[in-house]
């Protein structure tokens, strides 16, 4: 895949959350996300399912990515619960058995923590819906390897480019792309005048250093 073509979809992937209102600002009630830290930007990459036009679009760009940047997997995982949905519908339009990662296993039932069906050695794509401090992405990384699986990459929809996740995921040797990224994001959110331009400073100042951010 040419660095033109991957670009092009950080931007149209951008446009699409912008467009369905999946980006949410509340600077002065800051949602508080399950690592405490407060946000004045929140990502709902689900509203993208409740489009099927849309869905339909970032399940190819998803595809699409996999087949040019990695080695064809023999099944994906949807990392929960955010990435069930989307995962499904890449694992239908490649023709690949799906399977699910829970944060941890079950208390009750069969008590599993990675749902469907699947052999040990198999090759596995891990999806996102998005990566923040990328605990959850590791977390289901190391339930899949311990299950004797092999991880050959992992994909989101988006990331908010935290240095921390960064590292996170490098420490755990996990090649990783996204459809887009926060950067992306508030070049167009400014261009597009969906943020003004006191917002956007206060936006890149939070993603500098978010966990002191109040």
């Amino acid at each position: 895949m040419s660095e033109m073509e991957f670009n092009n979809y950080q931007e149209e992937t951008a446009k699409i959350l912008l467009d369905i209102n999946a980006i949410k600002l509340s600077p002065n009630e800051p949602f508080i996300w399950a690592s405490g830290w407060k946000s004045p930007i929140y990502c709902d990459n689900r509203i993208i399912l409740s489009n099927p036009k849309i869905r339909n679009s970032i399940k190819k760009y998803l595809a699409h990515v996999i087949s040019e940047s990695f080695e064809k997997p023999d099944a994906i995982a949807g990392v929960a619960t955010g990435a069930i949905g989307i995962g499904m519908l890449v694992a239908d339009y490649l023709d690949l058995p799906f399977i699910y990662v829970r944060p941890e296993a079950k208390k009750h039932g069969r008590k599993n923590q990675i749902e469907g069906e699947i052999k040990k050695g198999k090759n596995v794509m891990v999806i996102e819906d998005l990566i923040s401090t990328g605990k959850s992405s590791i977390g289901a990384i190391k339930a899949l390897k311990s299950h004797g699986l092999n991880v050959i990459g992992m994909i989101a929809i988006f990331t908010y480019e935290f240095n921390v996740s960064k590292e996170n995921l490098n420490n755990e040797g996990i090649k990783v792309k996204t459809l887009s990224n926060y950067s992306t994001l508030l070049r167009i959110a400014k261009k597009t005048e969906y943020i003004s331009g006191i917002e956007f400073k206060m936006l890149e100042k939070w993603n500098a250093n978010p966990s002191i951010w109040t």
